[in-house]
């Protein structure tokens, strides 16, 4: 006969036996599912590298395609028969690309360092209309003053603070030689919120031909602040000097020249002698702006030339942004 004894330690050995295959066939399943999760996060953060990667490298060509739509416009512009209003300034692509470039005059831009050439007191009217473009800018007496005098002794080589300006002392140090960029303008005294203001550059410049006012290319808020200028005159200026299809610097232009200008107003230069010294019809300088595109991404190049319609172009400023 079998031992009871011996029967029921064998049955205790076989359950101990299956309790810790139990417990392995546990333990194994645990590390595989540790493993599993640990290789799926692996992969997971993998996948978003990967895309992270394809976006930015997506990102990074749409900005050189968006960069070379705005250097196609700004090749176009500068070819010499291509003139302000040309259906060639505008080209559509594939892929969602293009480019819109546009020709102003420069000329009909303030140029600040002709305006403050020296002696200001042999012209008087250049500071003049430097003071009435301020205050068609909504910039009120005291302000225009300060600014004024402010930027008259950073450009002066004399180190004599007028009576609303500023020379050299602690934290502030005039050039005291013309304007290197307008970007310059913003370290200058008094200047700070007027440089703050969007598009504060859109009518001043330093590198027109700095000979006079261009008459075909001013602004409104240019024109207004010519001497005995009004806003029923400037607003007629423009409507005839744009022409029918509302376009500067086309052929339907109805202002191309001083004497188409005077008619305009309806007087003579002999009338308005302060209006004649400043204004002239001449300047070679243009300015282009080209924006391309592609997808979302825009980039703009900005550049002036001069000589463009005599084919010696010479570039005198490039921005790209």
């Amino acid at each position: 006969m079998n031992d009871p004894r011996k029967s029921l330690a064998a049955l205790a050995d076989r359950g101990t036996f299956a309790i810790r295959s139990k417990k392995r066939c546990g333990a194994a399943i645990m590390l595989s599912l540790w493993a599993l999760f640990l290789l799926s996060a692996m992969v997971i953060s993998w996948a978003l590298d990967i895309d992270t990667r394809l976006t930015n490298s997506g990102s990074a060509n749409r900005t050189l395609e968006a960069e070379a739509m705005a250097c196609s416009g700004a090749e176009i512009a500068m070819h010499p028969l291509v003139k302000p209003g040309s259906s060639l300034l505008h080209g559509t692509f594939a892929a969602n690309q293009s480019f819109e470039a546009r020709i102003t005059g420069e000329g009909g831009r303030l140029n600040l360092n002709w305006l403050t050439q020296m002696p200001e007191t042999q012209h008087l009217e250049r500071i003049e209309l430097l003071r009435k473009y301020l205050e068609v800018k909504g910039v009120d007496l005291n302000e225009r003053d300060h600014m004024i005098d402010c930027l008259l002794d950073w450009v002066d080589p004399d180190n004599l603070v007028r009576l609303n300006g500023a020379e050299e002392e602690p934290g502030y140090k005039p050039a005291n030689k013309p304007l290197g960029s307008l970007e310059e303008l913003k370290r200058v005294r008094g200047w700070t919120d007027f440089t703050s203001t969007p598009d504060w550059d859109a009518d001043l410049t330093l590198v027109s031909a700095g000979q006079k006012i261009d008459i075909r290319w001013a602004s409104r808020d240019v024109l207004l602040a010519l001497p005995g200028m009004t806003e029923g005159l400037a607003d007629r200026v423009l409507t005839i000097r744009r022409g029918p299809d509302g376009i500067d610097g086309t052929e339907d232009d109805g202002i191309k020249t001083l004497v188409e200008f005077w008619v305009a107003l309806g007087i003579r230069p002999d009338q308005n002698p302060a209006l004649a010294s400043l204004v002239g019809d001449t300047d070679p300088v243009v300015r282009i702006v080209s924006i391309g595109k592609s997808g979302s991404v825009t980039r703009t190049v900005r550049m002036v030339v001069s000589g463009k319609y005599q084919n010696a172009i010479q570039l005198k400023f490039w921005k790209e942004f």
